[in-house]
């Protein structure tokens, strides 16, 4: 049974571990990561026992914008609903608010149209990006 928590208290190896799983190249950059993600306005994570199966964080003002820069599900554990419940959470938090964002690619732009999200008007993404992928 896969359990959702906001709890922040998770080992910074887990979540590597988890970064490393999912080929994401902020594993390259472990304090950063780890520091961003646990200093983060929420911090979703989804256990399969003791085991980090899934994260997701929210960068907010805590009134008016959000914005989720990572939902990731280790692939062994993708395709059994967890990112929908870790999104779920957040919805039940942030559904609310007044512009709720984030930027997606590649397999996952299906995957937050069927949760809700849709492009904004003329939006186009725009990044000073350092990374290789995510």
């Amino acid at each position: 049974m896969i359990i959702i928590s906001e709890r922040r208290d998770i080992e910074p190896e887990a979540i590597l571990d988890l970064y490393r799983a999912n080929k994401w190249s902020s594993a390259d950059k472990p304090n950063e990561l780890y520091n961003g993600l646990i200093n983060s306005h929420s911090l979703f994570s989804a256990w399969d026992h003791e085991i980090l199966v899934g994260i997701g964080n929210a960068i907010s003002d805590g009134h008016l914008v959000v914005y989720y820069p990572h939902l990731l599900v280790h692939p062994e554990y993708q395709g059994k609903g967890i990112g929908h419940l870790i999104v779920k959470k957040m919805q039940e938090k942030y559904g609310h608010f007044h512009m709720q964002m984030l930027t997606a690619d590649g397999k996952a732009i299906d995957f937050y149209h069927k949760v809700g999200f849709v492009r904004a008007g003329k939006t186009e993404p725009m990044w000073i990006y350092k990374g290789d992928e995510h």
